[in-house]
């Protein structure tokens, strides 16, 4: 059904291939549009999104510890690191 495509990346101007399966698993999930960029290209992309996060230090309102969270905290609301943080949300989820 699916064929291998051969499209170029709107960033860097190079060939790339969109698989068959790549193709199908974009059907799957119901993708409409095909991959604009080169995997390299969309690598990047996706790392200068991550690098502009501004991360905060705060002290875990469950142990006491040190955790580095992706927002700026907000006095009066509790902060977890990422291990007490599990924990919570693993209890939520058994209660339900």
């Amino acid at each position: 059904m699916y064929e291998d495509k051969t499209l170029v990346c709107k960033e860097c101007g190079k060939e790339f291939t969109f698989t068959a399966g790549e193709q199908e698993f974009y059907n799957e999930k119901g993708f409409e549009n095909e991959p604009q960029r080169c995997k390299e290209c969309r690598e990047i992309k996706r790392n200068a999104a991550r690098a502009q996060r501004k991360f905060s230090t705060a002290v875990c309102a469950s142990c006491g510890g040190e955790a580095t969270v992706p927002f700026e905290p907000r006095e009066g609301q509790p902060v977890y690191c990422s291990e007490c943080f599990s924990k919570i949300r693993e209890n939520k989820l058994k209660e339900k």
